[in-house]
């Protein structure tokens, strides 16, 4: 397979996984499966659809200026902040049409930054690469904090954790705990790693331009 095809094929197949498989049955009475399909988005699907399409048609979209990989990170900072709301979250967990619009926002705005930031990276000069691995930082950043704030919160912050699974295994704050970590483990995580990874590229490419200069 070409290699700028096998990341959009797996991100793809895996977009398909979480949400035509068991997962958005189980997310309405779970918060912390509701958190792993949110997690599976923006922090593993959206970075392979965005390196397959920054490779293949990277060089057909247009020129952005660096500001832009900032400006992804604070949109997407408000629609995840945003359905972390409890009368939004309450209202995805509840209504499919509300369900569809979240998770069509998620990957939108994890599109958004991963994307941005992998755009960067490919452009010549200093100032496209810092600002996609700074995008990528801050996002890690912000995700880490509101994951600290479900993990630690000292009660239940959604009314539907109560509701929507009153058999569960685990108790409503039990549950909301679970999925801070979730987010903290995996979507901190992803992110750091790619900041980090944008930022090494960065220091390789460095020294090697001043060489052959």
């Amino acid at each position: 397979m070409h290699s700028d095809l096998w990341p959009l094929a797996l991100g793809s197949l895996l977009l398909l996984a979480l949400w035509l498989g068991p997962l958005p049955e189980r997310a309405r009475g779970s918060f912390s499966a509701h958190m792993i399909m949110h997690m599976g988005i923006v922090a593993v699907a959206a970075p392979l659809l965005a390196l397959g399409l920054t490779r293949r048609f990277g060089a057909r979209l247009p020129a952005m200026p660096a500001s832009f990989a900032l400006v992804a990170t604070f949109v997407e900072m408000v629609i995840v902040w945003g359905w972390h709301a409890p009368a939004l979250h309450d209202a995805a967990r509840v209504d499919l049409r509300v369900t569809l619009v979240e998770q069509g926002s998620f990957l939108l705005a994890g599109l958004l930054v991963w994307t941005a930031a992998f755009g960067g990276a490919g452009r010549a000069g200093r100032s496209p690469k810092l600002a996609g691995a700074g995008a990528l930082l801050l996002t890690s950043m912000h995700m880490t904090l509101l994951g600290a704030l479900l993990l630690f919160a000292p009660r239940p912050l959604y009314a539907c954790a109560t509701l929507c699974a009153p058999l569960s295994a685990l108790t409503p704050l039990q549950d909301q705990a679970a999925g801070g970590a979730i987010m903290l483990s995996l979507g901190g995580l992803a992110y750091l790693f790619g900041g980090l990874a944008l930022v090494g590229r960065l220091l390789r490419d460095e020294p090697a331009k001043e060489a052959a200069a």
